[in-house]
């Protein structure tokens, strides 16, 4: 399908960043999450790397993430799959037939673990300052000794770790410490891709990387130490000059003031890439970064001066040349979004570098 944008999703590169996290996070285990169709690079591929790599424990968002990881990894990969979205009453017996163990963070998940039986393993997420799910510290402190329970992990997560120096970040460190207190004897994590970043205190048992398995920096910028993972490329379909006066794509915004040589590509919004991207987006074609102009559902353009160009020659829209970080500063989201935004309509390849 030489006419359609293309995924190349480099395994080698997920397995390279694994490893870079792992060392950092030193004795601390590292436990990948795969949520959300593993970021958008299909979650089956993804963790059977990353099993090959090291990884041992996986975190899902929804139960159904759960079952169909149990089902990609199979009985000869016994993971640990922990549910970040906890129990949902009325689907213990689910959990429990794929071996999953579910992040209790409200009070009427407790009371469905508590019916499921004592033999049913689950984990406690304390809410520490994030305000959006978790168990508080006051309910918490009601469950130390309970022996209805059978806890796993202890976990909580950062809201501001992508900023170093927000006080934030120790506000709710000195929180998970003292939640921890109430149960000493059980594995904590705290820290997910940034947190694992700031150093040694906020690594505990076991660290959560995500975005940065997947190519995004830390803090929100490219970092040397991350490979990009996923590679979005487009064929040029028409390349064209655009007369001084005459507008360019839809609305009456964007008028060239000269004459104007642009290559429209096979990719668009339908594809993932942000609308918003159009005059503030780069694309990399013949060795260097040029403007987008204009970003439609199934095509864009971009700028690209006398560079050679024909039809048929393809245009990096995401990449080694592109870091996530830079496209999503572009586009004013972050990493996560430019991932999990990637439809299916690319065509998809699994490579190892």
């Amino acid at each position: 399908m030489p006419h359609r944008a293309r995924l190349t999703v480099d395994l080698s590169a997920l397995d390279r960043n694994y490893r870079t996290l792992a060392a950092l996070a030193g004795g601390a285990e590292t436990a990948p999450v795969v949520k959300a169709d593993g970021y958008g690079l299909g979650a089956r591929q993804v963790a059977l790397s990353l099993w090959a790599a090291g990884a041992r424990s996986f975190f899902v968002a929804r139960l159904d993430e759960g079952e169909g990881l149990r089902r990609a990894l199979g009985s000869a990969r016994p993971a640990r799959i922990f549910v970040l979205d906890g129990l949902v009453p009325g689907t213990a017996d689910r959990a429990r037939r794929s071996g999953l163990i579910p992040m209790l963070a409200d009070p009427v998940q407790v009371e469905a673990a508590r019916a499921a039986g004592g033999d049913f393993p689950v984990g406690l997420h304390v809410d520490t300052g994030m305000n959006r799910q978790g168990l508080t510290p006051e309910y918490l402190a009601t469950l130390a000794g309970d022996r209805r329970l059978e806890p796993v992990l202890l976990m909580s997560h950062l809201g501001s770790a992508a900023e170093p120096e927000a006080p934030r970040n120790r506000i709710q460190l000195d929180r998970f410490r003292r939640a921890r207190s109430l149960f000493p004897d059980l594995p904590a994590s705290l820290a997910a891709s940034a947190g694992l970043f700031l150093g040694p205190e906020w690594r505990f048992d076991m660290v959560r990387p995500g975005v940065s398995l997947f190519g995004g920096g830390p803090f929100e910028r490219p970092d040397p130490r991350i490979e990009a993972v996923a590679t979005l490329d487009a064929p040029i379909l028409y390349v064209r000059t655009v007369a001084p006066g005459e507008w360019l794509g839809y609305g009456s915004g964007l008028r060239v003031e000269e004459p104007t040589r642009i290559a429209v590509v096979a990719a668009g919004y339908a594809d993932g890439l942000l609308r918003r991207g159009g005059g503030r987006a780069s694309a990399w074609f013949a060795g260097a970064r040029r403007p987008v102009r204009i970003v439609n559902m199934d095509l864009l353009a971009i700028e690209i001066g006398e560079s050679p160009a024909k039809p048929g020659d393809r245009v990096e829209l995401m990449g080694p040349n592109l870091p996530l970080d830079d496209l999503a500063a572009a586009t004013d989201t972050v990493a996560h979004e430019c991932l999990v935004r990637l439809s299916g309509r690319a065509r998809r390849r699994y490579v190892r570098s």
